[in-house]
């Protein structure tokens, strides 16, 4: 039996062959909270019956459902591919680098039609028995990463989901050893693409990318179910960087609304030979929409700029991870 509280809960997920169809989850991330929840919508008669003053529960149906919800877990050195790739949108995968046990993949940024996941909470009871709640057609709405003085490397995931299915078996969960990436092994660069120097005073540092699509295709016949979201806007990227005031590099581009390439990368142990466990988001342009410095006291200046992504014209944002992954 398994903890009667939130110590026996668990999250597994996996790549879907076909949008809404269930895989039995392969991966177990160690998330530190979650909030996915099957959402129904309902419809109530409101016909008019001589001296009923209460509608008849019998009259009250269910017309669409669908899941939604977040997901927040430390950014891992193993096991995450399969979340990069249902974000970024490349079919992805690791390639060997030398004759080393280091794999690197590169997510570059494209559509997700196709890329959606069947995620599984198992819930404890208080008699530690753990149901099962499996959300089918899983599709990355947004991903925010973030790191600060102290920390660990957040990710926030949005999730939107076609149904929730409990009627599958729990997966039983396994984790194998693994570390989380953090301040201590990032660093925050800039300049122009590929050649991206180094800058100091970064605190803080947060990317959120954004999949706008249209997640209310619920079409007759599929029986209250949507189809798959399709894309609908433009890809969202922005972000901001806390900072001590200890250079003009950022506030000279927030005045001269220069782009710039940001590379946010957290380097861990080195794997084999030079390669080290990586995980490093690339924006080839990005622009500084504020603040410049104010002096508020006696403190420190520690000015946070805001910043928006932007197409370079060539280049499109990556993520690169390199891991022990043979798979994703």
């Amino acid at each position: 039996m398994a903890i009667g509280s939130g110590l026996g809960g668990q999250i597994g997920w996996a790549t879907e062959s076909s949008y809404g169809t269930f895989v039995a989850p392969t991966t177990f991330p160690e998330f530190t909270k979650e909030s996915l929840v099957e959402k129904k919508t309902t419809a109530t008669s409101s016909g008019v019956a001589a001296g009923r003053l209460l509608p008849l529960s019998t009259r009250r149906v269910v017309t669409q459902r669908e899941a939604a919800g977040n997901i927040e877990l430390e950014v891992p050195n193993k096991a995450f591919g399969i979340v990069l790739q249902a974000l970024m949108g490349t079919t992805v995968t690791p390639v060997q680098q030398g004759v080393t046990t280091a794999y690197l993949q590169t997510h570059t940024l494209a559509d997700v039609a196709g890329k959606s996941l069947t995620i599984q909470k198992g819930v404890p009871l208080t008699t530690g028995t753990v149901t099962d709640k499996s959300f089918v057609g899983c599709k990355i709405i947004s991903a925010e990463f973030s790191v600060e003085v102290g920390g660990m490397l957040m990710c926030t995931l949005e999730i939107d989901g076609k149904a929730c299915d409990e009627t599958q078996t729990l997966a039983v969960a396994s984790y194998p050893t693994k570390s989380p990436f953090h301040f201590g092994q990032l660093a925050v660069k800039s300049g122009s693409f590929g050649t991206e120097a180094a800058l100091d005073g970064i605190r803080k540092v947060s990317v959120k990318i954004e999949r706008p699509q249209d997640v209310g295709r619920f079409y007759a016949g599929q029986a209250g179910l949507k189809k798959e979201p399709i894309t609908n806007d433009l890809v969202k990227i922005s972000g901001s960087l806390e900072t001590d005031h200890v250079a003009t590099t950022l506030d000279d581009l927030h005045t001269s609304d220069a782009a710039t390439s940001l590379v946010v990368e957290c380097i861990g142990p080195i794997i084999a030979s030079t390669y080290a466990e990586t995980f490093r988001i690339t924006l080839p342009a990005i622009k500084l929409d504020d603040a410049p410095p104010s002096i508020e006291g006696f403190e420190v200046i520690k000015p946070t700029f805001n910043f928006t992504g932007f197409f370079d014209g060539t280049n499109q944002p990556k993520i690169e991870y390199i891991s022990t992954d043979v798979t994703l």
